[in-house]
């Protein structure tokens, strides 16, 4: 335990002040020892800069960092559109291999079974009492189409529809409505176009009289809903 004795009593115990108040003094004095206002203004100016490089360093420093996440979107947005364009790329690249090598199977197989087509056709509109004694390909009358330009040929030879093929059919009936009935059905074919009777006449087989005929026509492709296709080969059990 402490005893604090007054040794002047007449004087009363000063009050314990703020520890900012000899700095409040200190600058008092020091304002009023510089008496010169270009100094002054000049450490102002000093101030001034000071805060407002600050101000600047704080508001490039924020707007760095946002452009730098927006520069890290942009990198990932750009690497998953590349990715999705290469893609695509290869995708268009099979795309056309398939298509090139589908052009080169029909380019094979457009007139593999143009003659399977005929002789089909040409049996089925056959009605009863008529036989055939031949059948074979005439001059192609292609029918006649708008000038085409020197170097649009070959652009348009790849993608043109094969020409149409003539056929001439030689015949004998004993029936001359089996005949006009024959005409009728292969012109109902959808293989079969433009039939044209070329000549009729009587002639003697086997000591009969017997009517014999000569028909052409042109072989064309059919629609797609005529067509049918079969597989080559079947399991049996």
């Amino acid at each position: 335990m402490m005893i604090t004795i007054n040794l002047k009593p007449g004087l009363k115990r000063r009050r314990a002040g703020s520890p900012l108040g000899g700095l409040k003094e200190r600058f008092d004095g020091l304002a009023g020892r510089v008496k010169d206002p270009m100094l002054i203004a000049a450490a102002a100016a000093w101030i001034a800069v000071v805060g407002g490089l600050g101000v600047m360093w704080t508001a490039n420093a924020r707007e760095l960092a946002a452009s730098e996440e927006r520069l890290e979107q942009s990198r990932s947005e750009h690497k998953r559109f590349k990715n999705f364009i290469a893609q695509k790329r290869k995708q268009e690249l099979i795309r056309d291999s398939l298509v090139a090598q589908i052009g080169i199977i029909r380019g094979v197989d457009r007139d593999r079974y143009v003659w399977s087509h005929v002789l089909d056709e040409v049996s089925q509109a056959l009605p009863a009492y008529t036989w055939l004694v031949d059948i074979g390909a005439s001059v192609p009358t292609a029918p006649a189409g708008p000038a085409v330009p020197a170097g649009a040929k070959d652009t348009a030879s790849a993608d043109a529809a094969p020409p149409s093929l003539a056929i001439r059919v030689t015949g004998r009936t004993v029936d001359i409505q089996a005949y006009t009935k024959f005409l009728r059905q292969l012109e109902a074919s959808p293989w079969i176009e433009n039939v044209q009777p070329q000549s009729v006449t009587t002639v003697i087989e086997n000591e009969r009289p017997v009517t014999a005929f000569i028909v052409s026509a042109n072989y064309t492709t059919a629609d797609s809903a005529y067509i049918r296709t079969v597989p080559l080969s079947q399991s049996v059990r």
